[in-house]
């Protein structure tokens, strides 16, 4: 048996362990608390109450060690408690908690935008400033976008989401749960079809093709590209069922934002920091964002969130016009360089490829052998399975799969528009023979129909 060494806490055994049923009756008891005090609006995915949690598995107030392939939503894909982050937060909370960098700026902000200027695509001057959350840096690159080009319009694509502030939700695609009765949105947004292969009218062949030149002439035709800020886009749709664009469809929108003084942003929060085996995800086809967001990954599980850009859109700003109290923490920028420093330093790039090269095999062979599997798709350590009637493109619900894996000790999240889609986001660090137990799990549920 394998275990995680997290400084600041035991060594976690690296097993599944199941000792009560789940949630056990400690985690009931606290539930209990939770409906009492917190709003009915914050769901719980699984409602086991977490005491440790490292490596590849999460330990609750029973006992029972899950086998974790949620990530926290691919936010502690270096770990839970990575040695490095946690002595540097260690380090920090001892000297100070914060004196906003608005007021009186600290180190560890500006080596944390050194670092993504440097590693974020393309090798043209740029600029970075962080905030405290993903919907938070798209809000605030939408904000840079406008200013700059002296436009309004944003498109953004079908499946996307983005946030749940007023702008962010509007940007979002799917109603329900994010959207629903929360109206009226916000103005100039408009949104084109997404590149998807699986549910794409005429086949996969011809989608990349066909979604980007529907998006252009719906551009061209209701907006008016002269009218356009900002094309915003995920490289990887997340909570819209982790679907791959197909490929050539960035490039085309890309081309075509170049050609009409269109920033192109790229909204990395959750597929950014290795966890498509690239350190950002638009990297695979050669994509150089004009802004890249990044949020989730970047710091280990403390709030943070980075808008990184062109130096000349940064710098058209006025003093005064971006920032916030909280954004880029000090204890947040040291967890983000501890972050850093694990994926580089254990090579977590290449531990995402192979995380991939592991579980997507074992996926197609479920495709194989269940018809309720209709697609397979993603790259890295972010893929998922789509589930359909056999034979069809009509969705079946994610939910009983998931609640037969939680019920046998593997934590799985459902996403995508249509709620069909299970999304499997391991820590980078989980080792091998939990990603096998979790995917022989995961066939049981399944198989049981």
């Amino acid at each position: 048996m394998s275990t995680a060494t997290t400084q600041g806490g035991p060594e976690l055994p690296q097993e599944r362990r199941l000792v009560t049923e789940i949630p056990g009756p400690r985690s009931r008891e606290l539930f209990a608390r939770k409906q009492s005090a917190v709003p009915p609006g914050i769901g719980t995915t699984l409602p086991v109450f977490v005491t440790h949690a490292g490596g590849g598995v999460v330990v609750d107030a029973d006992g029972n060690s899950l086998i974790d392939f949620g990530s926290g939503i691919a936010v502690t894909s270096v770990g839970n408690a990575a040695p490095r982050v946690v002595e540097r937060v260690r380090r920090q909370v001892a000297d100070f908690t914060h004196t906003c960098f608005m007021v009186t700026p600290y180190e560890s902000y500006v080596a944390v935008c050194e670092k993504l200027n440097a590693l974020t695509p393309g090798d043209h001057d740029k600029r970075t400033f962080l905030v405290n959350s993903g919907a938070e840096a798209v809000e605030n690159a939408v904000k840079v976008a406008r200013h700059a080009t002296g436009r309004q319009a944003v498109v953004v694509f079908e499946h996307g989401y983005h946030g749940r502030t007023l702008l962010t939700m509007t940007l979002t695609a799917k109603n329900m749960p994010y959207k629903h009765g929360f109206g009226p949105f916000a103005p100039e947004v408009y949104r084109a079809p997404l590149a998807y292969p699986f549910r794409w009218p005429t086949g996969p062949d011809a989608c990349a093709e066909e979604a980007a030149a529907q998006a252009i002439d719906m551009i061209d035709k209701q907006i008016g590209a002269e009218n356009v800020a900002a094309v915003l886009i995920e490289p990887i749709a997340g909570e819209g069922g982790f679907v791959v664009p197909a490929r050539g469809f960035l490039p085309r929108i890309l081309e075509f934002c170049r050609a009409n003084g269109i920033v192109f942003i790229a909204d990395e929060v959750q597929t950014g920091f290795a966890r498509t085996g690239d350190l950002f995800a638009c990297e695979d086809e050669g994509i150089v964002p004009d802004i890249i967001c990044t949020a989730k990954g970047i710091a280990g599980g403390l709030p943070l969130a980075g808008v990184t850009g062109r130096a000349d859109l940064l710098d058209s700003v006025h003093v005064g016009g971006l920032g916030g109290t909280y954004g880029g923490n000090p204890l947040a920028c040291e967890a983000a360089l501890g972050v850093l420093e694990t994926i580089e330093q254990d090579k977590l790039v290449e531990r995402a490829r192979h995380i991939g090269e592991i579980m997507l095999p074992r996926l197609e062979a479920l495709k194989e052998r269940y018809p309720i599997v209709g697609d397979v798709r993603g790259r890295g350590a972010m893929v998922a399975i789509e589930l359909v009637k056999p034979g069809t493109t009509e969705p079946v619900p994610a939910g009983p799969i998931a609640a037969r894996c939680h019920a046998e000790g593997l934590l799985v999240l459902t996403a995508g528009t249509y709620g069909n889609v299970l999304r499997f986001l391991p820590p980078l660090v989980m080792p091998d023979h939990l990603l096998e137990e979790g995917l022989s799990i995961l066939e049981r549920a399944i198989s049981q129909g």
